[in-house]
């Protein structure tokens, strides 16, 4: 309804309109509470004088003339009328949304797992696995009624890339109103404002970050009762991880684990190049970064990548060949300022470096703390020469991400001083007691 009528949730605007609407609905449902008990009798256990003082009869009395007269003669059929229960799955079943909530997300894009064999699918993910996926625009169904009001054409629309969709929404009226985006403090106020016209509760979530600060979860309750909220929910995101996932009880051992799932990734990524060297051959790692953190790594022989030695940065872009498979080329800028692309990294691998390199990704995407997996790939144990110097050489690629003073994966104790103060400085292990360094 909000949007409908141009208005953004969480604005003053927005909240005193939803007060209004409240007020006519609890003004109403009183009025007519009052004319059943004209017809049927009031409850069982009515008493005027017992709600006498009770500042939300005062509200409701003040708004509607007469009812206070009329409630003292017949009294009232309901003991109360109104509340705003929680309605996820009974809202997406009517098209609407749940109690005063605001748009969880205007759009967000589903996956389904297709044949690569088949010429009608459109595979534009394949995962770790091999898995070819294909995916799709999904629109909240009150946005889709908005682009139809506005002479947008809703299929043309999901085809839109990421940049040109994201402009039309900010046209929208859901711009800056969805769970992510709405004030926090803001939603609690809305809620007491409009609590003030509702006699039971109101359920409202207000969903938090993982990160958020301790004193602003206090707040939020504080705000709640200024407000004059009967009832507030904070979920911090992660507070209940897999609480949903089974019913079989786990040993106290197992019941931090759970399973992660990897970002999608984006047809471009920023890059950062490492030149190391891999037994006598000189070999170039490329670090694909998401969000400033490694995602996946390229490796190769220095010979087969013709990229000039003063390149240290660029970007790794996901394109496909005129066969649909999954292409990974490299962009750079050159010395003269124009951009350079080396197309087909993976035709640089050796098939053996590829896979541990894919499998070293694959660990990346799912965060596992850099720390841990320069651990995990500190142990492997090869034979063969060539691929001990190139697990080194990944070694120092990843390294180079791992921020000062983060503390070693698992071995923290310095074996100089027995202090339990091994950081990260600069890539490198060294202790914060006595300045041993495994570098130096």
């Amino acid at each position: 309804m909000l949007a409908a009528l141009g208005l953004r949730y969480g604005s003053d605007e927005a909240t005193e309109f939803s007060v209004e609407v409240h007020k006519f609905l609890a003004v109403e449902a009183y009025r007519s509470s009052v004319t059943l008990a004209k017809e049927r009798g009031a409850f069982p256990i009515y008493d005027f004088k017992r709600e006498v003082n009770n500042p939300f009869m005062q509200r409701i009395f003040s708004a509607a003339p007469g009812l206070e007269e009329e409630m003292h003669k017949y009294g009232r059929r309901n003991i109360s009328l109104l509340t705003i229960a929680p309605t996820g799955t009974t809202s997406m079943m009517a098209q609407t949304t749940s109690g005063i909530e605001p748009v969880f997300m205007v759009s967000y894009t589903r996956r389904r797992k297709v044949n690569p064999n088949d010429v009608t699918s459109k595979a534009v993910f394949v995962d770790e696995v091999g898995d070819h996926w294909e995916e799709h625009t999904v629109f909240h169904h009150n946005f889709e009624t908005w682009l139809r009001v506005n002479n947008y054409n809703v299929q043309d629309v999901k085809e839109m890339d990421h940049d040109a969709l994201n402009e039309l929404i900010k046209k929208s009226p859901y711009y800056g109103a969805t769970s992510a985006d709405v004030d926090w403090v803001a939603k609690v106020k809305m809620q007491g404002a409009v609590q003030k016209w509702v006699d039971h509760s109101i359920s409202v979530t207000v969903n938090v970050p993982q990160n958020v600060e301790e004193s602003m979860i206090g707040e939020i309750y504080e705000e709640a009762w200024r407000s004059g909220c009967k009832g507030i929910t904070v979920y911090r995101e992660g507070s209940r991880s897999g609480v949903l996932v089974s019913n079989d009880k786990k040993k106290d051992d197992d019941n931090d684990f759970r399973e992660t799932k990897a970002p999608s990734r984006p047809a471009k990524l920023e890059a950062n190049i490492l030149r190391f060297q891999n037994n006598k051959e000189k070999w170039v790692a490329i670090v694909g970064l998401y969000k400033d953190r490694p995602y996946e790594v390229f490796t190769g022989k220095a010979e087969d990548f013709f990229i000039p030695t003063y390149v240290e940065e660029g970007w790794v872009v996901k394109n496909r060949t005129e066969k649909g498979k999954s292409r990974y080329d490299f962009e750079f800028e050159d010395r003269g300022g124009e951009m350079q692309e080396y197309r087909g990294l993976s035709r640089s691998f050796d098939k053996e470096f590829w896979n541990y390199a894919k499998l070293i990704s694959g660990i990346l995407r799912h965060g596992m703390p850099l720390p841990f997996v320069v651990d995990v790939v500190n142990t492997l144990s090869f034979e063969n020469e060539s691929i001990n110097t190139w697990k080194m050489g990944v070694v120092r690629a990843l390294k180079k991400f791992i921020p000062d003073g983060t503390k070693s994966g698992k071995d923290t104790e310095c074996p100089e001083c027995g202090n339990d103060s091994l950081v990260y400085k600069e890539g490198c292990l060294s202790c914060n007691s006595c300045g041993y360094s495994k570098c130096g």
